[in-house]
């Protein structure tokens, strides 16, 4: 879906249709909600007590949208901004060998 070559802007029904549930951006089927998701993940991971069983699993739900959030493109254009969310998605980059 990113085209270098974009002429005009574009619009969430430009990305998704009415009634379409995913898209392929760079070979991988993204599901739509995802980016909402993952904001939602991360405000509740800045919330959370850090090393309980609630952090755990948002910082594993985090992580699954790594891949998705790259295709994409979202980690072109933006960086997490609190350090925790940073360590967070530095393991991720560092486990895809960036």
């Amino acid at each position: 879906m990113r085209d270098e070559r974009q002429e005009h802007p574009i619009g969430a029904q430009d990305v998704l249709a009415d009634g379409v549930e995913t898209a392929v951006f760079d070979g991988r089927e993204v599901r739509k909600g995802t980016v909402a998701a993952f904001v939602a993940n991360a405000r509740a991971l800045e919330r959370s007590v850090e090393g309980t069983p609630e952090s755990r699993r948002l910082e594993a739900q985090l992580l699954r949208a790594v891949p998705d959030l790259r295709s994409i493109g979202v980690l072109d254009v933006f960086t997490p901004r609190t350090p925790r969310l940073a360590a967070v998605m530095g393991g991720a980059e560092r486990a895809r060998g960036r």
